[in-house]
């Protein structure tokens, strides 16, 4: 799928250039006599040569820096996650809308491409956007297979790229990217601080986890696990679900009755499917449900019901954040698309907008990828519509982080903000160094020595 955005300049226009013209090569007749002899121009011939090429010369530079700037997104527009990548394209597009598609006295022109939410077509879909529509920036993409699989690919082809929803975590620690830039987060980022805030807030003792078998699952529960010991809590069960789940009877049967709480991590259908079952098990009421931030996202949220009521779950973004920057985005996002805005909604709008000051800090010179990739690094947004943000070294945001819980507002049911951490990078309070050289959390790190 090829998607062009409105308002955009197509190439082929006609470049005023005087085509049609003669080269000034002298006079075209010679008259006769000895008047004609004498008027004979000496010498000439370099000098209208060099004449020459600087006046064709000048248009063809004009045009390339002054055609469209052309924006690649990646979204799954199709398949199982393609709720999602809706959100993700009206996000993209709410904000290029709102500047008229323009930026640096250039047009842009935005590309779209399905990747039917597998990496593999990703990559497919990558390669055509740099190497045949020529793009100058990449953005998008959504599973951390995803990033992965792209990695080498925008490295070797020197594209500047960003990653507003990808949330691997060694993308921006132990093997960063050099030619990405993260405006999301990384996947244990908000559970760091949550993880402290739970055993110290809420003073939970012994908590059980239940979430999906993959790498985003690892390192939500692994992030959470690590403050949440350290802090004076303890980690008493790891159940890990297959993507594929259907039904979470069996997994919910093996949840151990003395736990305090329960940390679970689910996105789009499963989030949906468990909040039911957990509630039909009769665990809400003896439990109390944490979470990481997809698991009640506003993707899922307006689809359950009561049994949501009372989750606590943090991340970087809630619709219910009350500056009028975010009321602004989320009115004009469910103008646009008819629902609330979700944070993967909110992750593209404010990464257009990152891409976009860095094309206004270089002048509307995309060409040069060097600059434009340094100029991506030292993007600072104040006023984004989760609050402010700015980058690391390794290319991955600080920025505030929420713990949000579930509650019916007018009917419907929002994500309350309860507590605020500012500036919040990927190591949180760890020393960079030392938790680098930490391994990456998987399934079994850290270990679950109160199991």
């Amino acid at each position: 799928m090829r998607y062009v955005g409105l308002g955009t300049r197509r190439r082929g226009a006609s470049a005023p250039d005087g085509r049609g013209s003669r080269p000034p090569c002298g006079p075209s007749r010679r008259r006769r006599g000895r008047s004609a002899r004498a008027v004979r121009p000496l010498h000439t011939g370099p000098l209208i040569f060099v004449v020459l090429l600087s006046v064709l010369a000048a248009p063809a530079a004009a045009l390339a820096q002054g055609g469209p700037i052309k924006i690649g997104l990646l979204a799954p527009l199709s398949g199982a996650f393609s709720a999602t990548g809706k959100d993700m394209l009206v996000g993209t597009e709410v904000y290029l809308d709102e500047i008229g598609r323009q930026a640096a006295g250039r047009k842009i022109e935005l590309i779209v491409e399905d990747t039917e939410g597998t990496p593999a077509t990703a990559l497919t879909k990558a390669r055509k956007l740099v190497e045949q529509d020529k793009v100058h920036i990449l953005t998008g993409g959504l599973l951390a297979s995803t990033g992965y699989a792209l990695q080498p690919f925008v490295d070797g082809q020197r594209i500047p790229t960003t990653f507003p929803v990808i949330a691997a975590d060694d993308l921006t620690q132990r093997k960063p990217a050099k030619w990405i830039v993260r405006t999301g987060w990384s996947t244990s980022q908000p559970m760091h601080p949550f993880g402290d805030w739970v055993a110290k807030t809420l003073r939970y003792k012994k908590v059980a986890t239940i979430g999906m078998d993959y790498a985003f699952g690892w390192e939500t529960v692994g992030g959470f696990q690590r403050s949440f010991e350290e802090a004076g809590g303890q980690i008493i069960q790891k159940i890990w679900t297959p993507l594929n789940t259907n039904d979470f009877a069996p997994f919910l049967a093996q949840i151990k009755r003395d736990s305090d709480a329960v940390l679970a991590l689910f996105v789009g259908r499963l989030a949906l499917q468990f909040m039911k079952q957990y509630e039909a098990a009769g665990l809400k009421d003896k439990m109390p449900l944490l979470g990481g931030g997809t698991t009640t996202d506003e993707s899922v949220l307006p689809q359950m019901g009561d049994e949501a009521i009372g989750a606590v779950t943090a991340l970087h973004y809630s619709a219910g954040i009350s500056t009028l920057q975010n009321q602004k985005f989320a009115r004009a996002f469910e103008a646009r698309a008819g629902k609330s805005a979700s944070y993967y909604s909110e992750a593209t709008y404010t990464g257009a907008r990152w891409i976009v000051e860095a094309i206004k800090a270089v002048g509307g010179k995309v060409e040069g990828r060097d600059q434009l990739l340094a100029a991506l690094r030292k993007v600072d947004v104040r006023d984004a519509p989760r609050g402010p943000i700015s980058v690391d070294q390794w290319g991955n945001p600080v920025q505030n982080i929420y713990v949000r819980k579930v509650e019916r507002v007018e009917g419907k049911l929002q994500n309350t903000v309860v507590a605020t951490f500012p500036n919040v990078g990927q190591f949180w309070k760890f020393n960079a160094e030392e938790y680098l050289r930490l391994p990456l959390y998987t399934r079994d790190y850290p270990p679950c020595k109160y199991c």
